[in-house]
C-alpha cells in the first residue's frame, strides 16, 4: 500500500491547478486577440471558491472548488449567437487559433520547464562513446569506442537522452547503429543491447557510457530542444502503445495516479524529477487535448477544418451532440481511470 502525504496532495493541487492555468490562459489570450467575447475565466470546476467581474470587459474571473479542469467560456461555443463577437462569428482561422492555443501553450509550458532542467543540471551528455560496461553485448557486436552513434534503426539521435530511448525501444531485437568514425559513416548492422522486462513490457538498455558535452548557451539550447521533441516523441508512442495493445488500460493514469507518481518523484527524484514529470504531464496534456475525439480541442478542431474545406460550417445541433456525446465518454473513462488508480494504492 503506498501512502501519500499531505504536502504531495497539496503539491499535485498546485500543479494540477498551474498547468489547467496555462492551459485555458492560452485559449483566453487566443480569443482576446482575435477579439472574441469571453464571458468567464474558470480555474476548477464545481462550487465557486472566488469570483470577480471585469469591469472593463465584463470577464468574470472565478476559481472553483475541484482542481480537474478550467474553462474559457465564450458565446456562440456551440451554437449561433447574436453576440457579432461571438466565437462562432469569428473567421475559421481565429477559431483555429483559440482552439490550439492552449495546447501550444502546454507545450510552450514544457519547453521552458526543460530548459530549466538542462540548465541547472550536472552534465551534458553527449552521443560519443566513452566506455562499455563489463561484457557488453554492443561492444562483442561491433561497437567502439570514440564512436558517435547518429541513428538507432532509422531514428537519429541528438544528444544523450535520444539515444537511450531508442535503444530502450528499438534494442529488444538487433538493430542497425549508424555511427561515425574516424570521420567516416559506418553502419554497424544487428547490434545487441541486454533487455529486461517491466509490467510484462520488454525494454533493452545502452551497455556502454558516453563522453560528457561541455554547457555553453549553444549546447543548452540544443539539449533542451531535443530532449522537448523527445519527451513528445515518447508520450505520442504510448498513446500509439495504448491503441495498439502494448500496453494495457491498466498503464493509464488520472489524477490520482499522477498523485502517486509525483508522490514517488519527489521521494526519489528530488526537484529534478517533478520537473521532469511536469514537463512530461504538461507535454501530455498539449497532446491529448488536440486528439481528434469529440468534446476534446482536438475534435473541435476537425470540425473547424471540416469547414475550412468544405466552405460552409457543419450543423452546430449536430456538432453540439457530438460534443455532448464525448463529455459522457470521457467522465466515464476518467471514472474507470480513477477507480484503477485508486485499487492500486490500496494494493
Amino acid at each position: 500500500m503506498v501512502t501519500i502525504d499531505i504536502l504531495t496532495v497539496l503539491l499535485a493541487i498546485v500543479i494540477f491547478s498551474a498547468l489547467i492555468f496555462i492551459h485555458e490562459l492560452g485559449h483566453f489570450i487566443a480569443a482576446r486577440k482575435s477579439g472574441v467575447t469571453v464571458e468567464e475565466f474558470s480555474i476548477g470546476m464545481g462550487p465557486k471558491l472566488f469570483s470577480r467581474v471585469s469591469r472593463k470587459s465584463g470577464t468574470r474571473y472565478s476559481l472553483r472548488a475541484l482542481p480537474i479542469g478550467g474553462y474559457v467560456s465564450m458565446p456562440g461555443e456551440n451554437g449561433a449567437s447574436d453576440d457579432p463577437n461571438a466565437l462562432c462569428n469569428k473567421s475559421v482561422t481565429a477559431r483555429i487559433s483559440v482552439v490550439c492555443a492552449g495546447a501550444v501553450m502546454n507545450f510552450l509550458l514544457g519547453i521552458l520547464v526543460m530548459t530549466i532542467i538542462v540548465s541547472t543540471s550536472n552534465a551534458l551528455g553527449s552521443t560519443t562513446i566513452h566506455g562499455f560496461d563489463e561484457q557488453a553485448s554492443s561492444e562483442d557486436s561491433g561497437l567502439m569506442i570514440g564512436d558517435t552513434i547518429t541513428k538507432v534503426g532509422n531514428e537519429r539521435v541528438y544528444v544523450a537522452n535520444d539515444l537511450v530511448y531508442e535503444i530502450m525501444r528499438a534494442g529488444t531485437s538487433p538493430v542497425d547503429i549508424t555511427v561515425k568514425r574516424s570521420g567516416e559513416t559506418v553502419v554497424v548492422p544487428d547490434v545487441c543491447f541486454p533487455s529486461y522486462s517491466e509490467s510484462g513490457i520488454h525494454y533493452a538498455k545502452a551497455d556502454f557510457y558516453v563522453f560528457p558535452e561541455e554547457k555553453s548557451f549553444s549546447s543548452i539550447v540544443k539539449h533542451s530542444f531535443f530532449r522537448s521533441i523527445s519527451t513528445v516523441e515518447m508520450i505520442w508512442e504510448s498513446l500509439i502503445d495504448l491503441v495498439t495493445g502494448r500496453y494495457g488500460l491498466e498503464a493509464m493514469s488520472g489524477p490520482v495516479g499522477v498523485t502517486e507518481a509525483i508522490n514517488e518523484t519527489a521521494k526519489s527524484g528530488g526537484i529534478s524529477g517533478v520537473l521532469y514529470l511536469i514537463v512530461v504531464i504538461t507535454m501530455n496534456l498539449g497532446i491529448f487535448n488536440l486528439l481528434p475525439l469529440p468534446a476534446l480541442d482536438g475534435g473541435r478542431l476537425m470540425f473547424l477544418i471540416v469547414e475550412a474545406i468544405r466552405r460552409r460550417p457543419i450543423d452546430p445541433e449536430l456538432e453540439a451532440k457530438v460534443h455532448a456525446a464525448g463529455i459522457i465518454a470521457l467522465l466515464l473513462l476518467m471514472a474507470f481511470v480513477t477507480y484503477q488508480d485508486i485499487t492500486k494504492i490500496f494494493a
